[in-house]
This record gives structure tokens, sequence and C-alpha cells, in this order.
């Protein structure tokens, strides 16, 4: 099943067909731009090529783990699911020594007996920063922008973002305020409400610096989506366009798009997607469950928006964590550790749009209705991918239930050829289950009768 692939309604409205790309000359990097130019004739170089993507799926374990092994997932994921509220869970692990796992348990809904598929789409949620940042470093691969570049010089008009770059907003060093975070309350309780760029970046532009440019890290969707409206200036293109030429297309990604703002539903058969809702101070309040599955893609846009499925996820987890899309110094901006915020263990890094736990790459991903989880190692091929159709947990609890996930497989013998690498995973399958269960922030939450969304 295809996912549609339409222009954000921030974004520019055309996608021009391709021709010749001026000479770089010609376009000197460090310019302003008065406005979006429509129609724009400006092609992107071709990508890598898409047998190139993933080193390691073709690697892979094509039997099951042994039965020890996937009871033991199994019961980790009915654990997970029933603390998260949901309906039921999207699963896959892959160990190329060990073998493979992939799981969809539970129904699509409170109300339908309908069974989940893992072929099914769902949001990605903030996943989708991970796209956004890795086509920013394809386009300094092509020298079209750099990293340094201020975000002024690409949106003239927006007050309050001196001494602010491109790099900073996918490092979450802008000092920019999140507008998640700040209109989470109003976008759960009115989900199909279709938020305009301006309104999104006032909200985190209007409060109050969390940091200076270049300071702690302390994320910002907000930036991000200054982020994809800078690269659209630079380039002319929208940003389905730049997904497909840059990620998509290249990586074989048939399922996975970018929704307009208006197409509220998740396209095809799919999970219903449910929230708890909150208090004015985004504080949830337990018991009270929202179906929010019509949900504008405009409260996240490129920064949340984009929809996808699980073969897909992990196509695109491992070739990030592998940087094949990337040059060999992109790849290195991308991984480079950024200082972290208080009270993170030592290893876990942010990086440009991504994070790194242990040796595991990748990142979760948060919208209202669903959370998610995707992380692979570059070395051994271990890979997870885990989403959940209940977003009141948040994505911290989807990144746990993901580490523990790969605490089990990680430790699976080997079976066969292949021999077992041992991933060096800085935490033991216990204490990850603690964290998992203090992750949940809803315990006893059910969906036996959830509410309407207002």
């Amino acid at each position: 099943m295809k996912v549609s692939q339409g222009s954000q309604g921030n974004q520019a409205p055309t996608d021009p067909a391709p021709t010749s790309p001026p000479p770089l000359h010609a376009r000197p990097r460090h310019h302003r731009v008065p406005a979006l130019v429509l129609g724009a004739t400006l092609v992107l170089t071709a990508c890598t090529a898409a047998t190139d993507a993933s080193p390691h799926a073709r690697g892979q374990a094509a039997a099951p783990f042994s039965a020890a092994v996937a009871a033991r997932l199994e019961a980790v994921l009915a654990e997970a699911t029933t603390l998260s509220g949901s309906t039921g869970a999207i699963a896959g692990v892959w160990a190329p020594w060990a073998g493979t796992w992939v799981v969809s348990p539970g129904n699509v809904s409170t109300t339908s007996p309908g069974a989940l598929t893992p072929e099914m789409p769902f949001r990605i949620g903030t996943n989708t920063t991970a796209l956004t940042c890795t086509v920013l470093l394809r386009l300094v691969d092509e020298e079209r922008v750099r990293l340094d570049d201020p975000v002024s010089d690409y949106l003239p008009r927006v007050v309050g973002l001196d001494g602010i770059t491109l790099a900073q907003l996918c490092r979450n060093t802008s000092g920019l305020a999140d507008h998640t975070a700040l209109l989470a309350p109003r976008i759960v309780a009115n989900p199909t409400r279709r938020w305009s760029a301006r309104e999104i970046i006032a909200s985190g532009t209007g409060a109050p610096r969390v940091a200076l440019p270049g300071g702690t890290w302390s994320p910002s969707d907000t930036g991000v989506v200054l982020l994809g409206l800078a690269l659209q200036q630079a380039t002319g293109r929208d940003w389905p366009w730049l997904y497909r030429h840059y990620v998509f297309e290249p990586l074989g990604m048939t399922n996975t798009g970018l929704p307009s703002p208006g197409e509220l539903a998740v396209p095809g058969p799919s999970p219903r997607g449910y929230a708890t809702s909150l208090d004015p101070a985004g504080a949830a309040r337990c018991g009270s469950v929202i179906d929010v599955t019509e949900l504008s893609p405009s409260v996240g846009g490129v920064a949340a928006g984009a929809v996808s499925n699980l073969e897909d996820v992990k196509i695109w987890v491992q070739a990030l964590a592998s940087g094949t899309l990337l040059s060999e110094e992109s790849t290195d901006a991308q991984w480079a550790p950024v200082l972290p915020g208080a009270g993170a263990p030592s290893w876990q890094q942010h990086g440009l749009g991504v994070e790194q736990f242990g040796p595991l790459r990748g990142q979760s991903g948060e919208i209202p209705g669903f959370i998610s989880a995707a992380m692979a190692d570059p070395v051994s091929g271990l890979t997870v991918v885990v989403a959940f159709n209940n977003s009141t947990a948040g994505r911290g609890f989807a990144e746990v239930v993901a580490r523990r996930l790969a605490a089990v497989a990680g430790a699976a013998p080997t079976a066969g050829a292949v021999p077992a690498p041992r991933p060096d995973l800085p935490w033991t399958e216990a204490q990850v289950a603690a964290e998992m269960r203090a992750a949940a922030v809803c315990e006893s939450t059910r969906l036996e009768q959830p509410a309407t969304a207002g």
C-alpha cells in the first residue's frame, strides 16, 4: 500500500518538473532570499542507489528466533502494550546472527475486532525529524547550503532568529522553545484543527528562550519547522519532493510520505490512535482517553508529520545508522555528540536530528495517537522497530521498550553460520524493564469507553 505524499499547506504548493540545476558558482551560499519562488526550475542531484542503502538487510537471518527468545520478546511487548493503554502494537526485531521477529498483536481499535497487521501504516511522529535533518545533510553534500548558514539568511522576515544556524535547528541547540509542548493541550482537544506555519513559529519564537544559540540540548519542534521553511527557500522545492528525491526513492520506501494538512486520516487499513486528554499545564488526565485518529499533520509538519510502516521504518533506520545516504563527513556531523541536557545517561547522546543509545542509532517518535521508536546497530545489524497506538506514555516509553527488546535479542544465541557479534549494550533487560514500568504515565488507563475529541 502506498502512502500519499501530498504537499504541506505551509510549503511550496507546486512541484515543478526537474530540469538541469544551475551551476554552483551562480548561486552563492550566503544570501537572503526575499520570497519563495514558485515554479522554480531548480533540480537536485541524484541519490545513493537503493541497493547500497541497507547493507545489513542482505545478511539478515531469514529464520525466526528460537522459541525461547520469541516468547521473551512477546512477553515484553505484551506488558508494554498494557502499560501504554494501547489496543495493540506493531513490532519487529532483526538480528543477523539469531533470527527475525515481526508481530502485530492486538486490534485496530477499542470497538473493532479487526486485527492489526505488520503492514499497516502509522504516524511516526518526531521520527520525522531525522528524515528532515538527513535532507539537510544531503543538501550540504551537494554544496547547496552549509550547516553554519544563519537561518536568517533564508527567513529574513522571521524575527528572533539572530545567531541561530541551520545545524543548531537540527541539533536542538537553537535555544528556541518547543511549540508542541506549549500547544499540546489544544492539539489533543482539537486534533483536526489545521495550524498555520505562522501560528506554530510564533508560539515557539514568542516564548522565552530556553538557552542561548549553541548552548545545551533542548528539544524544539519549532526549530525543525523553521528548518523546513529555510530549506524550501534554499531549493524552491516542497517537502514531499525533497523527501522522495533524497530519501524515499533511493531507499525504496514506497509506504512513507508526508500527508497534507487536510489529510486527516492515516491512509488505508490502519490502527486507530488514542491519547489521554491534558490539563492546561499539559499533564495527563489519566482515565480520560480520546480518539485522535483524525488529526491534521500540520501540528507536526516536517518535525513530526510523516506516516510510514514497519518495513519502511526498518529500511530507514538501518540506512540512517550506517550513514549510507551521506558522505563520510556528513555522517560524522550527524552523529557528533551534542552537549546533553541535565540527567542524561553517559551512553545516550544526541546528534543532528538523531540519538545514539550505546551502540544503537536511531530516534523515537511521538504525535497524538501514536508513539514509536527505531534503532539499529551499524556494526552487528541488530535492528528494533516498535509502535503503539496510544501516545499517553510519550516517546520516551517507546524508546525504553525498544531498548528492552534489544536487550533480549542482543543476548540471543547464534542460529546458523553467522557469528554472534554480541552488541555491547550498556544496560541489562532487568534494568530497562524497571525503566519501562516507571515510564508508564497512566498505568491504569484503559480504553473500554474512550471519549470523543472536542
